[in-house]
């Protein structure tokens, strides 16, 4: 047994354990991550094997094969994020910022599909703000069982009378152990509270969703092994303020990770977004200077986009580089390439760029479709609103082929784009109906080929 009173500390980014603070973990090298929490008793019974009480070795080939038994969530979105459905037996974390639709989207499972026996067991609101939230909602909610609490074993052993489907725990950091005396939320508790519903899936075959928060940084809070201990990590992206929400697997052990869900959030609660690339590309009549078209792939997903420039004389002594959904560092290296190899001064001049709708592009693709309409709005030409971009840009000035080019020129053949700009040494292959595809090699090729006379 631990000493009564004693503390250890713990690290927030990986969990390791000190008798002592340090400013440096010795497991991670994060600095300023260690946090003081009462130690977890010592118990002389150890924890249930997952495996039963008979286990031996066994060669892998002799391992039978089978196919994981899935459930469907009633959401096409999710399911196909997941894999095809909810594993059984499986523990699911989904994270994001406060308000960005983890509960909403926690509680809307059971109601699109009322075959699906659920336990939600809320630790943060109560049953009537659960129910208003249902009614704002709408669908079934007949076979939807709300449990209001927050010590984690009271969660399991009515799991273990109700026999549900799918336990939803909203959200982990509120609850309790008595595995752990520090306060709930801690590294210490939260660890445990994850370690028990961990047993708890594997021993029952019952689907476990915990809500997770996230801190300033962006990282779900709470050890990094909580991240370890879950089979699947979803994270919600997006601005609160915007109307579109991206679901984004950052693990999934039966299932890709390169899979994204697109949500409209409204007023009955996020909406699934079948063809997000309709609802990104452009949204006005006629053509405008400083505009382009992307043709991005986020994971194995094809989006199209607009991608906003704004090149105005500088009014102060330095001029201003301002990214909006997109990273500040490769926009100054994109103009230093157009200043370098294409002979455009833009030192003084202000550059502001956004991408529309809310998206963070982190896909080199993306830098055809800035340099154009950089050069765009700076020339006040405008790109004519049927073409579209999808090429990295090379410090020599060079247009470099990215992954997947095909998949790209479809999507926009679909969409009804008549011109796509690809790099010239992108490997050759049959072109859709309807699209014309224009092979560059450089930026000063681009320039004459888009904004000739």
């Amino acid at each position: 047994m631990a000493a009564k009173g004693k503390t250890l500390w713990y690290c927030t980014s990986c969990g390791n354990e000190s008798p002592k603070w340090m400013g440096q973990c010795p497991a991670c090298k994060e600095w300023n991550t260690m946090v003081e929490a009462p130690a977890a008793p010592k118990t002389a019974a150890s924890a249930p094997a997952l495996g039963g009480a008979e286990r031996k070795p066994l060669k892998l080939a002799e391992v039978a094969m089978g196919s994981e038994e899935r459930v469907s969530l009633g959401i096409g979105e999710v399911d196909r994020i997941l894999g095809g459905g909810l594993v059984r037996g499986s523990l699911v974390l989904i994270g994001g910022e406060p308000g960005i639709g983890k509960s909403t989207l926690s509680l809307q499972i059971p109601l699109c599909c009322p075959s699906l026996k659920v336990l939600y067991a809320s630790g943060e609101e109560s049953a009537r703000q659960v129910k208003m939230r249902s009614d704002r909602l709408g669908g079934d909610p007949s076979n939807c069982h709300i449990f209001c609490e927050t010590i984690v074993e009271n969660i399991i052993d009515e799991a273990a009378k109700l026999q549900p489907d799918l336990v939803i725990v909203d959200s982990v950091q509120t609850m309790s152990t008595s595995a752990a005396e520090s306060t709930p939320g801690s590294v210490s508790s939260v660890k445990e509270v994850a370690a028990a519903l961990l047993r708890f899936a594997k021993q029952s075959g019952i689907a476990v969703i915990l809500i997770g928060h996230i801190t300033k940084d962006g990282f779900i809070a709470g050890p990094k092994i909580l991240e370890h201990i879950v089979d699947v990590v979803l994270q919600f992206e997006g601005e609160n303020r915007g109307a579109y929400r991206i679901l984004r697997g950052i693990k999934n052990r039966f299932g890709s990770t390169s899979e994204i869900a697109v949500f409209e959030m409204t007023g009955k609660g996020l909406k699934e977004v079948a063809n997000p690339s309709e609802m990104l590309i452009p949204m006005h009549g006629e053509a405008l200077s400083g505009t382009a078209v992307c043709a991005m792939l986020d994971g194995t997903r094809p989006l199209l986009f607009e991608v906003q420039a704004l090149v105005s004389s500088a009014v102060y002594a330095t001029a201003q580089r301002s990214a909006t959904g997109f990273d500040a560092r490769r926009l100054n290296m994109l103009l230093a390439v157009l200043e370098k190899r294409a002979g455009f001064k833009l030192a003084q001049k202000d550059v502001f760029l956004n991408m529309a709708g809310g998206l963070k592009a982190t896909d080199p693709a993306c830098d055809l479709a800035v340099i154009a309409s950089v050069l765009s709005s700076n020339f006040d030409f405008p790109i004519p609103p049927d073409c579209c971009f999808a090429a990295e840009v090379g410090l020599s000035g060079e247009i470099r082929p990215v992954s997947q080019t095909e998949r790209r020129i479809g999507e926009a053949a679909r969409l009804g784009f008549k011109k796509i700009f690809i790099s010239d040494f992108s490997p050759r292959t049959p072109q859709p109906e309807g699209i014309s595809v224009v092979r560059v090699a450089d930026v000063p090729a681009l320039v004459k080929t888009l904004f000739r006379e």
